[in-house]
């Protein structure tokens, strides 16, 4: 059994946590769960009171985002890796420029220190340049990038359609089960 860290930040797309949890959920996955306080704000207003309570039923721990001590902080401590989603660009900046100041960031910087996996769900539109830079001092460290794009040749009807798709990306990402994210057939059908 693996055990991944999921950190969530308070960039706009907070479902992408909750379908996270789910997906790591499902490829049996321990997971240890880091929540900024815009994260918790962001899934209050975009999901609704009660989505703080659905996110940390889904998973085995939460740590406070200002325990620095805890054990996620340590590269000793064994972890297939993390995702980070939503990723905002606040946080983006702290891991690429090596900025721990939180427990987040910090887990961050553990999984590029010890080479294991990084997914970044960098969540923001349009993008600046230093946003830019930031993804490339991340993706040069190890990091993996990932913004929450549809994948459109899928054909997703519902927005909850997208952010499991995405979400199931992320986790594949991570290598700990087989791959859950719809893969394109081209025999299912043309692009349009």
């Amino acid at each position: 059994m693996s055990r991944v860290v999921l950190g969530v930040s308070g960039a706009s797309g907070a479902a992408l946590a909750l379908d996270c949890a789910r997906a790591l959920r499902r490829s049996g996955a321990v997971v240890d769960l880091v929540l900024s306080p815009m994260a918790e704000r962001t899934l209050a207003l975009e999901i609704g009171p009660d989505a703080r309570d659905e996110l940390v039923s889904l998973v085995h721990r939460l740590h406070p985002v200002i325990d620095l001590g805890a054990a996620i902080a340590s590269g000793s401590y064994p972890v297939a890796g993390m995702i980070v989603a939503p990723c905002s660009m606040r946080s983006l900046a702290a891991i690429a420029q090596g900025l721990d100041d939180n427990l987040l960031t910090r887990a961050a910087s553990v999984q590029l220190k010890e080479r294991r996996p990084l997914v970044l769900l960098a969540r923001e539109a349009p993008l600046t340049l230093a946003h830019l830079r930031n993804m490339t001092l991340a993706t040069e460290m190890g990091a993996i990038v990932l913004p929450p794009v549809p994948a459109f040749y899928l054909r997703p009807e519902t927005t909850a359609q997208i952010t499991a798709q995405i979400a199931a990306r992320a986790v594949d990402l991570l290598h700990i089960a087989p791959p859950g994210a719809r893969a394109w057939n081209p025999n299912e059908g043309t692009l349009p």
